[in-house]
């Protein structure tokens, strides 16, 4: 026996029921087959059946196709829930329900952007930080815990020599090189014999 080409209205049915549900919400699969109509006897092995992909691929292919279809209906984007906002409010004022009314309106008006709820939680280490950043955690450490804390130095130890920039150090050793000059750097003749030291240079 074949595959049938196209669903029964049974197998449409209880498809639909699968999907939907019934009169009180959803459903089993034996309780799908006895509401579309198949016996109760056979109801919960043809529910079974009826899901099977290999027994029934249509139907199967037919609940997934109605599944799509659910939750394009129910899919919620900008539009729509700005539209469902309204319509609750509209039917909040007509029952003089003004807090739900309120509550719809302000509601819509978040979707919209217009009120901004600023919650700042900021989680990250030192490294993270900017050097100011830095400079006033440090500060406001120290302003805490000042009362257990003797951080503040003597006057003298505030007096430090000024850096010296690059091009001082470099005259400074410059400086000390021809002051001092390494084995290497006196002259040649030191280097030589004594009978070279007498004999001029030709």
């Amino acid at each position: 026996m074949g595959v049938p080409k196209r669903l029964t209205e049974m197998q449409q049915r209880f498809a639909e029921i699968i999907v939907f549900g019934g009169p009180d919400g959803p459903v089993t699969q034996t309780e799908a087959a006895i509401m579309a109509g198949y016996s109760k006897n056979r109801a919960a092995q043809e529910g079974s059946e009826l899901l099977n992909p290999r027994l029934s691929p249509l139907v199967v292919q037919h609940v997934g196709k109605l599944k799509e279809q659910r939750l394009k209906k129910f899919e919620v984007n900008y539009d729509t829930h700005v539209a469902e906002l309204a319509r609750i409010k509209e039917l909040a004022l007509k029952k003089n329900s003004f807090s739900a009314a309120v509550n719809a309106e302000s509601n819509r008006g978040k979707v919209a952007g217009l009120y901004i709820d600023r919650k700042i939680i900021k989680h990250g280490k030192l490294e993270d930080m900017s050097e100011l950043e830095l400079e006033a955690k440090m500060k406001q450490i120290l302003d805490d815990y000042s009362p257990i804390l003797n951080v503040t130095p003597e006057a003298p130890s505030l007096e430090q020599k000024p850096l010296q920039t690059k091009k001082e150090k470099i005259e400074k050793e410059s400086e000390n090189i021809v002051a001092n000059p390494t084995p290497s750097e006196e002259p040649e003749l030191e280097n030589k014999s004594p009978k070279e030291k007498t004999q001029p240079s030709q």
